[in-house]
């Protein structure tokens, strides 16, 4: 929690943040983290964390020279943040939209209201062994349960990437007991990960994510010619039609965000409004 007692300006309890926030999530924080993340030199973010490490929270970071960086000590307590995954992954998601970053400036537009997904469960320890296995391209063991198989099942991944889908958050990877690239839901990982060296399956071997494709949309043709022009406003389409950049892997999820079901239709054309026009080219990529 932030403790009030410390008369910070905002760009340094932004930068401040960053650092917890980057320290505990990933377990590795470099002086290069607040170069890209702030546009200021070397010598300025070797002062923040120094600062951090004197003024905010003593004993919270230790240097690793194996890392190369920092990472959060044994006895590491949040001073700036709560230690909840939001802080991390909205991090990820939009690098601090508006809302994010500016907690305490006071806008003009006061009445207006954001709805927010709950995030699901995620231990800080699993986000770390994740974003190691990420950057180095390392197989991780780590136990995993679903809908269907509730019970721990024990899977070998290498992840390549976070994915937000709006509902929730998964990560990409290959799985070694399917032999395919698949989705892994972070709130659903259980036990203790560990890194078991490099794979040869990387982001680059995943065809479905390094695929491009175009979701066409338009108006549901039951509707009468009025009521399409009212969705075609609504999407803002050209020619009656909007078209929806995504990589494959992702194009069910854009369907979700849209609020269309492939493999049905609404029997009111007033509750569907939009369709996929192309959907015979989406279904290879599609869950069944």
């Amino acid at each position: 929690m932030i403790q009030t007692q410390w008369p910070l300006r905002w760009d340094l309890l932004s930068r401040y943040r960053l650092i917890e926030i980057i320290a505990y999530w990933e377990g590795r924080l470099t002086t290069k983290h607040l170069i890209d993340a702030f546009g200021i030199g070397r010598q300025q973010a070797s002062k923040d964390i120094n600062t951090y490490l004197k003024t905010i929270a003593p004993g919270n970071l230790v240097y690793d020279k194996y890392i190369k960086g920092y990472r959060p000590s044994q006895a590491f307590i949040p001073k700036l943040t709560k230690g909840q995954t939001e802080e991390y992954l909205q991090l990820v998601a939009a690098k601090q939209s508006l809302n994010d970053t500016f907690t305490d400036l006071h806008l003009g537009l006061q009445h207006a209201e954001a709805l927010r997904v709950p995030l699901r469960n995620t231990r800080p320890d699993i986000i770390r062994a994740l974003i190691t296995a990420m950057r180095e391209q390392q197989r991780l063991e780590v136990d995993y349960v679903s809908i269907v198989s509730p019970n721990r099942d024990g899977r070998i991944i290498v992840p390549h990437s976070i994915v937000n889908t709006g509902l929730r958050w998964h990560v990409r990877a290959w799985c070694e007991k399917n032999q395919d690239y698949r989705d892994f839901v972070l709130s659903r990982f259980r036990g203790e990960a560990s890194l078991l060296g490099p794979s040869e399956h990387g982001l680059d071997g995943d065809s479905a994510w390094n695929t491009h494709i175009e979701i066409h949309v338009t108006a549901d043709q039951r509707l009468s010619p009025a009521q399409r022009d009212v969705v075609v406003r609504d999407y803002g389409m050209l020619n009656g039609r909007l078209t929806v950049q995504s990589r494959a892997a992702l194009a069910y999820y854009v369907l979700q965000q849209l609020n269309i079901d492939p493999n049905s239709i609404h029997a009111k054309p007033e509750a569907q409004q939009i369709v996929v026009q192309n959907l015979s080219e989406l279904e290879p990529y599609l869950f069944h």
